[in-house]
């Protein structure tokens, strides 16, 4: 039968109600995109032996594909950039009189790409575990057939926080000073046992119903957005949960690494992707070989699979209003799909910013991943995670000093900056939701908290708090990640310490949160901070001594590790310090005398001033 208008019409009265198609992937698209195509994934019993085709006078199908399962057909369609906000139907019948039509939203965009700003050196991230910060809706803590319920006794369980409870706090990360949010993943993890982390996904396109809907997820970053938070979603292209719903019947035989293999788990071998001498069976045991028995490995490869992971960050981009990713074990995935995915990314959004974590200790191997790398591997990233930077800090606050122990730990670490195509776009944090809290890590002591707290304020890059840092969070005697994402006090009814109020906390973890906060408000509206200069001066006697500065302002960071105070002569620091009469102490607010060549450092202290003329 020849397929017309008038049997379109025809085939929109006679649809029948039964859906042969389960699922269609992505939902919906817009139109204006700097790529005009796009690949849809269809789902249905049966799928591929049916006649399928699109009805639209704008919209083209240009390709259609059967994949190695019969549930499945992938079809390439031309969205014009001219075509404004309209649907076009896809329309499936067989040689019968069968017909069945779904209709497909093509919206238009609300925003111009380059208008989608994402973070950068102004902002300061606060993470957050969504399951652990606050429960703002108890009605979904437990969710009708969805396999894990709720148990705050476990500390793998679910506890309730969710999308409500983040946004009913707004306004206290806001007063702290943070101007950007980072979340865990919060896409549906609908596995049987510890999903509350969200590195397991089992719907890409569904926000977890123990946390909300859709619609609060949007919301939420709508209000924050009015608040001026930004939020960055954490997404994972290496891996899906194992009860994601395409793992009963994959569309495609190479869709997952090793599947209908014996398992073979990642040998965690980094250095084997950048290694020339790196035997083959290393590098693919590394980049194919699952994380967990319960997370499958995908396989990037695949053309379908990679089209399918970029379509869907942009999707959650543009639907959302997203300010950036947080881009999961970035170099798990296979190198190339990884490059094609954020230059797929930024040249959608040149304005846009993502960063990638790349958990290895060695300058030279994170640095291979940044975008304007010097070496053959093209990448569109932007931003790491510096782990190096981190771990160099919790040494230099914990050891004793030495000729290569303590605070030399981190003038080595910044000085191997030459590495990264741009170390000021990289991502600096006391501690995150993989390791151990700070607090804990400098064995509770108060002064190197603030030390840590103060260096990671006032350094090059973009700042990373985990939340609960503020009060002091911590977890001594236990590397357990369950317990070192504990729920925010004061998160659910009933706690009987409250971060947010205050209420029942130490006098120590109430001066800290005031600590943190006089910080962070204090470097909102410091140039000089989020893109000054750096220079530094190479430990002496457990005194480290450091400048950010731009052509009209300076500022000097001062640690003192001693117990005892120290009197700095200042004419070792004349190069920055040339023309400035007194300092003023970001904190107090008191100014210091900077005309003699003698500074006095307070014991074990960090001390930020603000340099006057």
């Amino acid at each position: 039968m020849k397929f017309t208008w008038i049997s379109f019409l025809m085939l929109l009265t006679y649809s029948l109600s039964a859906q042969l198609v389960d699922k269609i992937e992505p939902p919906f698209w817009w139109s204006g995109m700097q790529n005009d195509k796009l690949q849809i994934l269809l789902h249905g019993n049966g799928l591929a032996k049916y006649d399928i085709s699109i009805a639209s006078k704008e919209a083209k199908l240009i390709n259609l594909y059967e994949a190695d399962s019969p549930n499945y057909v992938f079809l390439d369609v031309v969205i014009p950039h001219q075509m404004k906000a309209s649907s076009f139907e896809i329309v499936i019948k067989d040689n019968t009189d069968f017909y069945e039509t779904y209709t497909y939203q093509v919206k238009s965009r609300t925003m111009k790409p380059e208008n989608r700003v994402g973070f950068d050196n102004s902002d300061v991230m606060y993470l957050i575990t969504p399951d652990r910060f606050a429960n703002g809706d108890t009605a979904n803590d437990e969710v009708v057939g969805l396999q894990e319920g709720l148990d705050r006794i476990d500390h793998f369980g679910r506890h309730g926080g969710d999308i409500k409870g983040i946004r009913d706090n707004l306004d206290y990360i806001k007063d702290l000073g943070f101007t950007a949010i980072w979340l865990n993943p919060i896409l549906e993890n609908d596995v049987a046992k510890a999903s509350y982390h969200g590195y397991s996904t089992t719907d890409y396109y569904k926000v977890d119903p123990r946390y909300g809907s859709n619609a609060d997820y949007v919301e939420l970053i709508a209000e924050a957005k009015s608040k001026g938070i930004k939020v960055i979603m954490d997404m994972i292209a290496n891996h899906c949960g194992i009860d994601h719903w395409w793992m009963e019947d994959p569309p495609f035989k190479n869709w997952i690494n090793g599947q209908d293999q014996p398992y073979t788990q990642t040998n965690h071998r980094k250095a084997t992707l950048l290694d020339p001498h790196a035997a083959a069976a290393d590098r693919v045991e590394m980049e194919d070989g699952w994380f967990v028995p319960t997370m499958p490995d995908l396989n990037q490869r695949n053309p379908f699979m990679a089209t399918y992971l970029i379509q869907n960050s942009i999707w959650w981009v543009e639907y959302s209003d997203i300010a950036g990713i947080r881009q999961d074990t970035y170099s798990y995935p296979n190198a190339d799909f990884m490059g094609e995915w954020t230059c797929a990314i930024m040249n959608e959004y040149p304005n846009l910013n993502i960063v990638g974590e790349e958990w290895v200790l060695d300058q030279n191997m994170i640095g291979f991943w940044q975008d304007d790398n010097p070496n053959s591997y093209q990448s569109c990233l932007p931003s790491l995670m510096d782990f190096p930077l981190t771990f160099s800090l919790v040494d230099a606050l914990k050891e004793e000093e030495g000729w290569g122990t303590g605070l030399i730990r981190l003038y080595e670490n910044l000085a191997k900056d030459y590495i990264y195509a741009d170390a000021d776009a990289m991502v600096i944090f006391p501690d995150n939701h993989d390791m151990s809290r700070i607090y804990t890590n400098v064995n509770e002591d108060f002064e190197l908290y603030k030390m840590a707290i103060g260096f990671i304020a006032t350094m090059r890059g973009v700042p990373q708090f985990y939340y609960g840092t503020e009060v002091l969070l911590s977890h001594p005697g236990t590397d357990s990640h369950g317990e070192i994402r504990e729920d925010f006090p004061g998160g659910w009814e009933g706690d009987t310490a409250n971060g947010f109020t205050n209420q029942n906390l130490s006098d120590q973890a109430i001066a800290a949160k005031a600590y943190m906060k006089s910080l962070l408000q204090w470097r909102k509206d410091k140039s000089v901070i989020h893109s000054g200069r750096l220079m530094h001066y190479v430990p002496r006697d457990g005194v480290y001594v450091y400048f950010r500065y731009n052509a009209s302002e300076t500022v000097m960071v001062i640690i003192n590790k001693q117990d005892e105070a120290v009197e700095l002569d200042l004419s070792r620091f004349s190069e920055r310090l040339d023309g400035y009469t007194k300092g003023k102490d970001c904190i107090t607010s008191q100014f210091v005398d900077l005309s003699s060549n003698l500074l006095t450092a307070d014991g074990k202290s960090i001390t930020i001033y603000e340099l006057e003329k």
